[in-house]
């Protein structure tokens, strides 16, 4: 522990040190941050995706230094500094978990998930769904809607079910293709198809976002593979010329 705390000890000097003395750390605000952090966000999310521990570990410290200077700002506001931002942290924490800081008794995961949904209810969140932040990915903003739902009850009651609707928001759409309707009512039909096929993969204990980058990598892989290997300009190929490429790639 002591190790840690020093570690993060130096993190607050340096921070300190580079806010008072580099005219590029100076300069930044909340706003000129905000762009930067999301982009740090998505470089910890890819390594996390390869499993890649180094990257994984240099990517956290990355990370750690946005929310430390965040608070430096904050700081220097006169709003907050890192102590109540940590401790407002662990406050929530002890508070949403009465199973451990507390008398209640639970069953299994999903029950602290439903009691987890219970309390910020009532500390006056005003929908179970207001933690779902407005700019989330569509796909993860979709899943994450479900999982909080869910811990209240609306929810289907087996994966069939969830299958079923599936089928129909696939018919659906096709009428919607069949009868030549709007581009509007054809974008709301293929959006139900979406939606209802992340619910599924919910309940097939499968991570949409997840499953749907590891396509998007290995098509980029397989299609990489095309240009190196083609001998010739790709315009000039057949669609059947780059599918036997295509082919090798997936025999690799």
């Amino acid at each position: 522990m002591d190790a840690k705390l020093k570690a993060f000890g130096r993190l607050l000097t340096i921070m300190d040190e580079l806010r008072e003395q580099c005219p590029w750390d100076r300069k930044q605000t909340f706003q000129s941050l905000r762009n930067l952090t999301i982009e740090e966000t998505y470089e910890l999310a890819d390594a996390l995706l390869e499993e890649d521990h180094e990257e994984i570990k240099e990517e956290i410290g990355d990370l750690m230094l946005h929310m430390v200077f965040y608070a430096k700002i904050g700081d220097e506001k006169g709003a907050f500094d890192i102590a109540d931002a940590l401790n407002g942290v662990c406050d929530k924490l002890i508070k949403r978990h009465p199973h451990i800081y507390g008398d209640l008794k639970v069953a299994d995961e999903a029950e602290v998930k439903r009691n987890w949904e219970r309390l910020k209810l009532a500390e006056g969140k005003k929908s179970v769904l207001a933690g779902v932040p407005n700019s989330l990915p569509a796909m993860v903003k979709a899943y994450r809607m479900q999982e909080k739902t869910k811990q209240v009850g609306f929810e289907w009651e087996n994966k069939d079910q969830v299958w079923e609707k599936v089928v129909e928001e696939m018919h659906e759409f096709k009428e919607t293709l069949d009868q030549d309707l709007s581009d509007e009512r054809k974008e709301e039909e293929f959006g139900d198809i979406l939606f209802s096929m992340v619910n599924y993969a919910r309940f097939q204990g499968i991570d949409p976002e997840t499953a749907l980058e590891r396509i998007n990598r290995k098509f980029k892989k397989r299609f990489e593979y095309i240009e190196e290997h083609a001998d010739r300009d790709l315009t000039e190929m057949s669609l059947e010329e780059m599918d036997k490429l295509w082919n090798e790639a997936k025999g690799k």
